[in-house]
């Protein structure tokens, strides 16, 4: 008995992935990065629209150097 799993690969292009990922209609990101002496804030936020949804996301970092 084989019991190795069995795995086929395919390659995507760009007008399948977006078929099967629902594409993205529009876009957007932005972003700070601050430093002053030894003090680093960065931070940055970014959202996107598409056919399953929207997405938003954010981060943001404050460290001592």
């Amino acid at each position: 008995m084989n019991v190795a799993p069995h795995i086929e690969a395919t390659e995507l292009d760009d007008a399948d992935l977006d078929n099967v990922s629902g594409g993205v209609a529009a876009a957007t990101t932005a972003g700070l990065h601050l430093q002053v002496a030894h003090l680093e804030v960065c931070a940055d936020a970014g959202a996107s629209v598409s056919a399953a949804g929207l997405a938003l996301g954010a981060d943001a970092h404050v460290g001592v150097n």
